[in-house]
């Protein structure tokens, strides 16, 4: 199996904002118009987009949310964990890898407006996905959380909020 470091290099994977690295790899060329798009799209959007993303061990996906649904799929490396906070508090974690008999899926899907991040699982040295997003990702639609803020919220997933949260946030669509 390659490397990261080889796996960045020969995909052509970037930094990306939220922790990792990733490329772009699919933006549908048919559009969605505002109008028949949920309240809150600002604009036109492609019907899906899709990325490589890569997290080595050490890095991770800071707590952010999106505005629409969005696949993950395991292709390479160990486990990644995916923990996400729906808009009641309740916190899940998926198993994400290919060790299907116990318990992992190589499919999952994250709800638009759930606050999540995502961290290689302790044994692991770097896990390669892919995210599907649809209606189509743009950053307008990207929110990085206020870690305090979002701790403050949840008292009770402290811990993993400031573990898994950057200091700054960065674009806010939502208004909580």
């Amino acid at each position: 199996m390659p490397s990261a470091a080889e796996l960045v290099t020969s995909l052509g994977l970037q930094p990306h904002p939220e922790g990792g690295h990733y490329r772009e790899t699919y933006r549908a060329a048919d559009i969605l118009p505002q109008t028949v798009l949920a309240p809150g799209f600002a604009g036109a959007r492609n019907i899906s987009t899709a990325i490589l993303y890569l997290l080595e061990a050490g890095d991770f996906s800071a707590f952010h949310r999106i505005r629409s649904d969005e696949v993950w799929h395991f292709h390479l490396g160990g486990t990644l964990l995916i923990h996400e906070i729906d808009a009641s508090g309740m916190l899940a974690t998926t198993r994400l890898g290919h060790d299907v008999a116990g318990g992992e899926r190589v499919q999952h899907v994250v709800p638009a407006g759930h606050w999540f991040a995502a961290e290689p699982a302790p044994s692991t040295g770097f896990a390669l996905v892919g995210c599907t997003v649809a209606p189509g990702f743009a950053f307008e639609d990207f929110e990085m959380a206020d870690a305090a803020a979002l701790a403050s919220r949840w008292p009770m997933h402290r811990e993993l909020v400031t573990r898994l949260g950057r200091a700054a946030p960065g674009v806010r669509y939502g208004a909580d």
